[in-house]
């Protein structure tokens, strides 16, 4: 081992090895900042000079350091101290799975379970677009407590924008030479053995070698000689499993052979859908005139169980899958309709009698309002106050209201920051008790709440009232006190963006730990009735959420799958659920230059304008919704309702103002936002020469020659730069944490000389492109939600608050600070319309474009989810 111990790296303290490899050396260090025990891997000392493996360790660091999932190694810290290069890991307690291999073959459910962990870690791994291509027993570690966690993205690549050949990457786009070989002999898949580019479907037929061994108590393939284990892979099946093991179940080997198979395109296509089929496996398998192996349930089966009528909105509901344990086949769990009119349910709980339930909503575009109602009664009556909902009941008959509660950002369209007041169920005036509450919920014995609060720019979850738990500049949602008051599960999003977030658990120290992670939307969470899980509605692509259950150990099991996406509300001792199903769209209008009236140009689910050209006659528009699925879909069309023509697999940030080129990015998922150009007609995209950072935001200067960029250098906040077309690099032109005004667009003076940006106190200002001291911004209030543009005339600005509808669009004089209402904008049908989040104005003002946000969903009662 190359290091004494009692050496310090940074705050570390090294105290006893653990292990070496051919990369690296692990230690057992003391973090003398936090006072924990952390694993600590550095380079051993033959590798310190060479700079292959430095790069090699920097991106394994990297690549960890940008998942956050149960079943990932945490990575804590990177860094270099006394010419060591280390990373700092959380410390794991138990063995690799090739040392519990050495016992044998694993018990039937033990290695279905491993490798639905497994496969739930690559899940997360690929949605983030990096591949471990180095699967091997040896690279997974099963804790004490049975958790199974993927070590050493040492050979890992990102697949990003950079890989496509339509981009003109070369060899180096991967950081691998075409035709080497990396993996480990025998874990290889075949498109690896031939030297050829390796992606995620090359995981999981790793995945399938590991488990294949894990049943079988040996490897897949294992020949003589090199050669002979190589033409294995290539050519051979391994040994059936099914004559060897006979009491094996069918569906288990159709899993094994769908991801062994030799061509990628054959393979299973992604590890969602193979831990979605590992988790349906039956609960407990008995063979042939045989016993069950375990005399528990093994994992549970999912059941189709036919048509569920009413279920979707408009009323029927094509076959859905129900996932439990032991569950009897024709026990399907029941649907009753509770509501019945046009609008969006808020939040639902059921009364401490557990017959009334009480929810908010806001029907036909009206203010939300309080209501309750009984599952024997179509009827529901109102408590009122107009423009209060429903935050949370206690088990004495107490709500917490939100009242004046408006729209507060993408993740969350049905929640603000209001005022929580407390009243009697039974009747009587609210009591106000604190501002800025998004979210609260009440201790099982009713006297404590737990809150969620906006301070600034930052969130904190409260409990009790004023004890911050846990703080971020993302998101938290849903919080729900455990039944013994001990902990608080919420809905946890470290950063605003995409993807979204993870459901976490904190204790009243505040320590928190990540149950679930990798979910592009979530939405309710709830204990489950018997207090032993956390359930919650969500999904890793798409935007049908299906309902999950965790256990605080990080267990994570499908409940429930429909078409259309959920909603969990609450849930009751005796078993009931309460779950409302959404249909949530984006929708699309806007006025052409010289029609007196707006045109529908809604495309799919979840159409998104970016753009539009300088006369009007152009819109850039994105979908990401079911239709988008996991990466976004780039269009254009033409103001008068032409068909759309699709550009790429893209998000654009905006359209350029001669309508020739669409400035976007990859996606969501990639490890870094990088920006392209995409030709609106002839022409190959091209990947902008930016600094290596995420682009945030970006829009066209007016003369279509430069980009402004809002974007996050590597460790720092966010800023905005200047970047011409032709190359070179970009230019600061603001401090750290001076970012772009608007939150979807950037905004440039007619002349091109100034932008509007906020700085860290968040006041409207104008910055000199070409440098020098920013200028006020006459009439820009501080709780504008956007600047849109500035109009051709030079001496207006026009703004928007879209959090009132209909949402007014203000011009304000920028000479004097004069403001007026230009006009109010909305839809003709205001049923389910949360928001308008996006506003592009041609600069004549003849022309203009909007996308807004609509949520209709209905209220169900819910039995026999198990």
């Amino acid at each position: 081992m190359t290091l004494v111990l009692g050496t310090r790296l940074g705050p570390y303290q090294v105290l006893d090895p653990i292990g070496a490899g051919g990369m690296g050396e692990v230690y057992r260090a003391r973090d003398t900042n936090l006072g924990r025990d952390v694993a600590i891997k550095v380079l051993p000392a033959r590798l310190l000079g060479d700079t292959k493996a430095i790069s090699r360790f920097r991106r394994e660091a990297t690549a960890v350091a940008s998942l956050s999932h149960p079943n990932i190694l945490a990575i804590h810290d990177f860094g270099e101290s006394a010419g060591f290069h280390y990373a700092v890991t959380e410390l794991l307690e138990g063995g690799t799975l090739r040392e519990r291999l050495k016992g044998g073959p694993l018990p039937f459910r033990k290695a279905v379970d491993y490798a639905a962990q497994i496969a739930r870690g690559l899940a997360a791994a690929h949605e983030r677009g990096i591949v471990h291509r180095d699967l091997k027993p040896e690279n997974l570690f099963i804790t004490k407590d049975g958790r199974v966690k993927i070590l050493d993205f040492g050979i890992a690549r990102h697949t990003s924008i950079t890989d496509s050949a339509t981009l003109g990457a070369g060899p180096a786009a991967s950081g691998t030479t075409p035709g080497s070989i990396l993996g480990t002999l025998g874990y290889m898949s075949p498109e690896q053995v031939r030297g050829l580019p390796a992606d995620h479907r090359s995981d999981l037929f790793a995945l399938g070698v590991v488990l294949y061994e894990m049943l079988a108590g040996r490897r897949a393939f294992l020949g003589v000689s090199t050669a002979d284990t190589l033409s294995a892979i290539l050519h051979e099946e391994p040994p059936d499993l099914g004559e060897m093991h006979g009491h094996l179940p069918p569906a288990l080997l159709r899993i094994l052979r769908h991801c062994l198979e030799k061509d990628p395109e054959a393979r299973v296509q992604s590890a969602h859908d193979l831990t979605f089929e590992l988790e349906g496996l039956s609960g407990e398998w008995v063979p042939p005139g045989g016993r069950p192996e375990s005399g528990r349930p093994l994992l549970r089966r999912l059941l189709p169980i036919g048509l569920a009528a009413a279920l979707a909105l408009g009323g029927a509901v094509a076959g859905m899958l129900v996932g439990r344990a032991g569950r009897a086949p024709n026990r399907a769990p029941s649907f009753q309709r509770l509501t019945f009119r046009r609008g969006i349910v808020d939040a639902a709980r059921f009364a401490p009698d557990g017959q009334t339930i009480v929810y908010g909503a806001a029907w036909n575009g009206q203010a939300f309002e309080v209501f309750t109602t009984r599952p024997d009664s179509t009827e529901a009556r109102s408590l009122g106050p107009v423009g209060a909902s429903v935050l949370a009941l206690s088990s004495t008959g107490e709500l917490a209201l939100s009242q004046s509660r408006r729209p507060a950002g993408d993740v969350y369209w049905n929640v603000g920051a209001g005022t929580l007041a407390r009243a009697p169920l039974a009747g009587g005036a609210p009591h106000e008790v604190l501002e800025s509450v998004l979210f609260a919920d009440f201790s099982p014995d009713g006297k404590e709440l737990a809150v969620v609060r906006q301070r600034g720019r930052r969130v904190r979850l409260e409990y009790p009232l004023s004890r911050v738990l846990y703080e971020t500049e993302g998101w938290i949602g849903d919080p729900r006190i455990s039944p013994r008051g001990d902990q608080v599960a919420f809905l946890d999003y470290p950063a605003l963006g995409w993807p979204g977030g993870a459901v976490a658990l904190v204790d009243r120290e505040g320590h928190k730990t990540t149950l679930a992670a990798g979910f592009i939307r979530q939405n309710g969470l709830a204990w489950s009735p018997r207090g032993d899980e956390v359930w919650f509605t969500a999904t890793r692509r798409g935007s049908a959420r299906s309902l999950y259950a965790v256990t605080p150990e990080g267990r994570e099991r499908l409940l429930l799958r429909v078409p259309g996406a959920l909603t969990i509300h609450d849930t009751s001792r005796d078993g009931r659920a309460l779950l409302s199903s959404e249909d949530f769209r984006r929708e699309l209008r806007a006025k052409p230059a010289g029609e007196a009236t707006e045109r529908d140009l809604s495309w799919l689910d979840y159409t998104l304008r970016c753009g539009m050209s300088a006369d009007g006659s152009l819109i850039a528009f994105s979908e990401f919704g079911e239709a988008g699925g996991a990466t976004w879909e780039t269009y254009v069309r033409k103001a008068d309702g032409s068909p759309p023509v699709r550009l790429a697999e893209a998000n654009c940030f905006d359209l350029s103002p001669d309508g020739k080129w669409v400035i976007g990015f990859t996606s969501y998922l990639a490890p870094k936002t990088q920006a392209v150009l995409y030709p609106t007609g002839t022409g190959q995209p091209r990947l902008l020469p930016t600094e290596p950072f995420d682009v945030q935001q970006a829009g066209f200067y007016h003369d279509g020659k430069r980009i402004l960029i809002a974007a996050s250098p590597p460790g720092k906040p966010l800023r905005t730069y200047s970047q011409d077309l032709e190359g070179g690099r970009a230019r600061a032109l603001s401090p750290d944490g001076t970012s772009a005004t608007a939150p979807d667009l950037i905004t440039i003076t007619a002349d091109d000389r100034y932008f509007v940006a906020r700085d860290p106190e968040g006041r409207g200002r104008l910055w000199p492109i070409e440098g020098g001291a920013p200028r006020s911004l006459p009439g820009f209030e501080p709780n504008e939600d956007a600047a849109i543009l500035f109009p051709a005339d030079g001496r207006s600005l026009l703004v928007y608050r879209f959090r009132e509808m209909p949402m007014p669009v203000v011009r304000i004089d920028l000479a004097t600070g004069r403001r007026e209402l230009w006009r109010r904008l909305a839809p003709p049908d205001p049923a389910g319309v949360v928001a308008i989040d996006g506003l592009n104005v041609s600069p004549d003002l003849r022309a203009y474009v909007y996308h807004y946000i609509r949520r209709q969903s209905d209220l169900y009662l819910v039995e026999g989810l198990k």
